[in-house]
């Protein structure tokens, strides 16, 4: 009888560091990675080339940034984008604040200046962690090719885990062209929409408010989406009778032609409310710092994990974990009697928003030349898809659409967020279409936000993404020129050059382009550019004299 044979052992794979990050990032499900051209990322594009990565080149890095962020938005997965080195980096900072405001999970990739030439003044040398690490949750550098995928894999579980957010890694030249053995398996990365189980005496006191409300209302955010807590808070609204309010991501994640979803009537809700739930969303300037709920409102604050901030108010109950689980279980805890005691107000709150949104006919039907923003949203309502995505980018002009455009589905409605960060919406419409491209996406877009990333057009065009984008032209800037002429008397540095042809802009990079200077041209061209199978612009001109009415949110 022969002597068993054992395999021979098999030589380990090794590979250059570029190829390292495309297959970590692979393993996790990453199929697109947003870049500009730059040669510090050579290695990385060929790792991505031979996965099967796509690979979108933008026109500025700052757009790649967005990209990355806007990706995040629509799936609730990571966005990457890889960057090169010190400028490259730099124009990413943006992209990095917005996406950390807005609790957006996010990788960035950096080039960084060969570790072996360190400190001798290598092209673009400088160390980015220091000033990019306080506005991501993970900042590191890759100190040998082996270390990548470990370092990939903390990235991204930092950028899933709550709260969630953007993660950079910085990848020196030699290191990603030098080759290393590759490891197991990734990590695994954290659940978004799992959590620890809610705290059982604030579980108690919030179900004892619930049950003796007449005046509840949820006061829903962006967080609500990052924890997919829609169908449980749309399950508890349904059950105990309570209204709904949303902001930020958290739009579409109550249909907006659902019986208990309200927008027109948000202030005096929160003011008269007797109990209210915040559910993913601080306490910020869009909230009055606390103050837009009534002096005797019961606030619980319920979230993915604990502020970094202090409320800027007191709250009877706090709430942190899955929000599924809590929002579950403040169901179960409040049932029986809640819509039959909430129905009066409920009732009342509905016949004051039925009536606002009636007294906005007359805006919609303004006849005036240049447009008024209303009538421009009245008519782009109407050819709009129920899952159509709208990405906000602009002030005064976007105000407008926040109040009026509803939204019926989670992830169709994308905006600067509370860092209010103008240019960002080329890269998140990108992103978008990209992500979804059975659908329609639909950029609105100010005269003064297109000054940041016009050329973006440039790089839908040649991506063939045909996003379809539609200007409020009025040549100011609105949101602050109104204002400081209430102020002052007169406005500096906030006008801009009336009537500019951006239309044409957009033809010379290979799209579709169309003026509109009256209501009865606009109908025709918003068809024209959803038919015309290439990026469009619809470049409207609309009233200066034309302003949102609004309090400041500067303070």
């Amino acid at each position: 009888m022969s002597a068993r044979t054992e395999p021979e052992p098999q030589p380990a794979t090794r590979m250059h560091g570029g190829r390292l990050v495309a297959r970590r990032l692979k393993a996790h499900g990453v199929t697109t990675v947003f870049t500009l051209s730059g040669g510090h990322l050579f290695s990385i594009y060929d790792g991505c080339r031979a996965e099967g990565i796509a690979l979108v080149d933008v026109r500025h890095e700052s757009a790649a940034a967005f990209a990355a962020e806007g990706w995040a938005k629509v799936t609730r997965r990571p966005g990457v984008a890889a960057l090169t080195a010190g400028p490259g980096v730099t124009n990413a900072m943006s992209g990095l604040a917005s996406a950390q405001q807005s609790r957006s999970p996010m990788l960035v990739l950096g080039g960084r200046a060969p570790a072996f030439r360190w400190g001798q003044g290598s092209l673009q040398e400088i160390d980015h962690v220091p000033f990019v690490a306080p506005v991501v949750k993970d900042a590191a550098t890759a100190m040998s090719t082996a270390e990548i995928p470990g370092l990939i894999d903390a990235a991204l579980a930092a950028a899933l885990a709550a709260p969630s957010g953007p993660a950079f890694i910085d990848l020196p030249l030699d290191h990603v062209f030098s080759e290393a053995e590759e490891p197991g398996a990734p990590a695994p990365v954290p659940d978004a929409a799992a959590g620890p189980a809610p705290d059982g005496p604030a579980l108690e006191r919030a179900v004892a408010l619930l049950r003796g409300a007449e005046r509840p209302v949820i006061m829903a955010g962006t967080n609500l989406y990052w924890g997919h807590g829609e169908d449980a808070l749309r399950a508890l609204a349904e059950e105990a009778g309570i209204p709904v309010f949303l902001n930020g991501l958290a739009r579409g994640c109550v249909p907006a032609d659902h019986p208990l979803f309200f927008s027109r009537t948000r202030g005096q809700a929160l003011e008269r409310a007797d109990v209210a739930l915040v559910v993913g969303v601080p306490m910020d300037f869009r909230l009055g710092f606390g103050q837009a709920f009534g002096a005797e409102t019961e606030i619980v604050a319920i979230d993915r994990a604990r502020p970094d901030r202090e409320h800027p108010r007191a709250v009877t109950a706090e709430l942190y974990g899955g929000l599924g689980a809590i929002l579950d279980a403040l169901r179960e805890g409040a049932a029986g009697g809640g819509p039959a005691r909430t129905a009066a107000w409920v009732m009342a709150l509905r016949a004051d928003e039925t009536d606002r949104r009636a007294a906005e006919a007359v805006e919609f039907a303004d006849d005036r030349a240049p447009l008024h923003p209303m009538r421009l949203y009245a008519e782009l309502r109407a050819l709009l898809d129920r899952d159509a995505i709208v990405v906000g980018d602009g002030g005064d002009f976007v105000s407008y659409a926040g109040r009026v455009m509803d939204t019926y589905a989670p992830g169709c409605w994308l905006d600067p967020g509370p860092f209010g960060c103008l240019g960002c919406g080329p890269g998140y419409a990108l992103a978008a279409k990209l992500a979804h491209p059975g659908r329609q996406v639909v950029l609105l877009v100010g005269d003064g936000a297109f000054g940041f990333s016009g050329m973006e057009f440039d790089t839908l065009a040649r991506h063939g993404v045909d996003v379809v984008a539609v200007m409020g032209n009025n040549g100011i800037w609105a949101l602050e020129k109104h204002p400081m002429e209430w102020l002052y008397g007169y406005s500096v540095a906030a006008d801009l050059r009336p009537g500019t042809r951006y239309d044409e802009v957009v033809r010379a990079l290979g799209g579709h382009g169309e003026l509109v200077e009256r209501p009865d041209q606009l109908r025709a061209a918003l068809a024209r550019a959803f038919e015309a199978g290439r990026p469009a612009l619809v470049n409207v001109l609309t009233d200066p004299a034309v302003a949102y009415p609004r309090r400041s949110s500067l303070a």
